[in-house]
């Protein structure tokens, strides 16, 4: 179920060990159509490849084929470049993707009933769930409340990923609330597209990435290791042994899954922001009123008294929240027998990625708090691709 990153890299090795699998979903269909026009990925070139069973399936061999120059750590990959090499290794390595939508998954005896929305119903022997961030967006309820139908870009509140264009909001207020990347380049492409906005970061500053030095000394090479996540030891650690985290208790896991990784903006993004978009840091929404047609967001925070902001627009950058309950076609049944990590909401899995249920298998987003922050990017898609396909190959 999914065939963005990590739902073709499964299926590619599922296929390359001679099993029968069927891919439901729109290749790429998250960065398509839950990402604005003229982003780019946060992740380098090395970071963004998925997982082929044989050699030949990087983002580089697909540039070398397509007679396109190599990109380095020093070029920002737009999101239609990745959605291009996406769907390239979609017809090299997995075949067809069927857009049909599943609509329930019911245990049958030892197998599964996978019902589509088409009236069609196929019995699957294991389901791997890789559905990403599909349905896991986050608006605080505060926020939230102001779109009593349903948050979108034609209501008071949206949040990022119901945007494919920004340029609807030229010459109307924005406030965009967060401090990471999806805030700070939402927030660029609204000032370039015309609109007046404001960003509201809750931390003290907002943080960026270096620019990358590809001529680093090796005493800085061993201080500060390198790996798809950033630099440093304990990004290399769990990069280098997801499972190796999965071994730890659960509470050092989710600290793990809520620190590791902090809101930052990209190196290549801060000269179209700092100096030229307004940002508050230390600010934080207590209240938010609709008041005819428009908001007033009230602001609290360490200098001085309550303040207010009118604007148009609010535009939610506040991230996602893994929770199984989110998964619309898991029938209740299956749900309720999926084991969760303690304190979350998110799949209890064995070291192949399978939950409690048999033959029921969680990758991406959603084996995060398992397994590490690398599931939580495309770097991740070896390590959980290998070991789906290697168990589900030879389950009984």
């Amino acid at each position: 179920m999914g065939a963005g990153p990590y739902g073709l890299s499964v299926a590619a090795h599922l296929r390359g060990a001679g099993v029968p699998v069927r891919v439901f979903g729109e290749v790429l269909g998250s960065w398509r159509h839950a990402m604005a026009t003229g982003m780019f990925l946060k992740s380098t070139p090395a970071a963004t490849d998925l997982s082929a069973p044989e050699p030949g399936g990087r983002l580089a061999d697909f540039r070398r084929v397509h007679g396109e120059p190599e990109l380095t750590e020093l070029t920002p990959i737009p999101c239609e470049v990745f959605v291009r090499y996406g769907q390239w290794f979609q017809k090299q390595y997995v075949g067809e993707v069927d857009p049909a939508r599943v609509v329930a998954v019911v245990r049958d005896g030892a197998a599964f009933a996978v019902h589509l929305d088409d009236g069609q119903q196929l019995t699957a022997a294991a389901v791997v769930v890789a559905t990403g961030l599909n349905g896991l967006a986050h608006i605080p309820g505060q926020l939230r409340a102001l779109a009593p139908q349903e948050p979108g870009p034609d209501a008071l509140v949206s949040h990022t990923s119901h945007h494919t264009d920004l340029s609807r909001y030229a010459g109307r207020r924005v406030a965009v609330i967060g401090g990471g990347q999806s805030a700070l380049e939402s927030a660029a492409l609204l000032h370039e597209a015309g609109a007046a906005v404001q960003v509201l970061v809750r931390e003290r500053r907002v943080l960026w990435g270096r620019t990358p030095d590809l001529a680093r000394p090796w005493i800085q090479r061993l201080a500060q290791p390198a790996s798809p996540l950033g630099t440093g030891w304990i990004l290399a650690a769990v990069c280098t042994a997801p499972g190796g985290v999965r071994q730890l208790p659960a509470s050092a896991r989710l600290l793990l899954f809520t620190r590791a990784l902090g809101p930052s903006g990209g190196w290549w993004l801060r000269e179209r922001v700092e100096g030229v978009v307004p940002v508050r840091t230390s600010c934080r929404v207590t209240g938010a009123v609709a008041d005819a047609g428009a908001v007033r967001l009230e602001l609290g925070g360490p200098a001085g008294g309550p303040q207010t902001l009118a604007v148009d627009h609010v535009l939610a950058a506040t991230g996602y929240r893994l929770d199984l309950d989110a998964v619309p076609f898991l029938s209740d049944a299956v749900r309720t027998a999926v084991a969760c990590v303690p304190g979350t909401k998110a799949p209890h899995l064995s070291g192949a990625f399978e939950s409690s249920v048999p033959g029921l298998y969680f990758t991406g987003s959603l084996a995060a708090p398992m397994f590490g922050p690398m599931m939580r990017f495309v770097a991740g898609t070896q390590y959980a691709a290998t070991r789906i396909a290697r168990h589900a190959a030879t389950a009984p």
